[in-house]
């Protein structure tokens, strides 16, 4: 555990917990019930959470809500063979976004948009053309580049939600209240 983690209240790490189990839960919900199927897997605005949760928690924190969400939507959405690309892609999605501002819509986390559109890209093309298959298929990469459209309109519902969100959430100043 790092040096900053360790300098948390008792108080402040309960807060921690709860708020990455809620937004664990809001990116479920939002993944798993508010979804379009769309080839292989779905299309889905539960990434707009994962940007909210990794401009509000520290990123170990984020990164564990993303992943934990995301998986269970997988899971229990009967697409359980995405879950070990998605707890990967989804946790590196919230390195994207930075917490250190006073503000959630800021011009880092909107241009943070755009490395997680290629990473989820690129994770799950590589998943399917490597992982699924059991070895390398180029056939299979290619097949699943396919979904670069899916994938678009996923990143940009996502970017909706999240920039609406941020908007709403930082005219309240609530953010103040997520200082840890």
């Amino acid at each position: 555990m790092s040096k900053a983690h360790s300098t948390y209240s008792q108080t402040e790490k309960l807060r921690l917990l709860v708020t990455t189990g809620l937004f664990a839960a809001l990116i479920y919900v939002f993944t798993a019930y508010l979804h379009i199927p769309s080839g292989a897997g779905y299309t889905h605005a539960g990434d707009g959470l994962i940007y909210l949760a990794a401009c509000i928690l520290p990123t170990p924190y984020a990164a564990a809500a993303g992943a934990i969400g995301g998986a269970l939507a997988d899971g229990l959405s009967g697409y359980a063979m995405w879950m070990p690309a998605t707890i990967v892609i989804k946790a590196v999605t919230a390195m994207f976004f930075t917490r250190k501002s006073s503000r959630i819509l800021t011009l880092r986390n909107i241009f943070g948009i755009v490395p997680s559109l290629i990473v989820c890209i690129a994770g799950y093309a590589l998943y399917e053309g490597v992982v699924l298959t059991k070895g390398l298929s180029t056939a299979a990469i290619l097949a699943a580049l396919e979904q670069i459209p899916s994938y678009c309109v996923q990143v940009l519902a996502s970017s909706v939600l999240f920039v609406i969100t941020a908007a709403a959430i930082d005219k309240t100043d609530i953010k103040k209240k997520f200082r840890y």
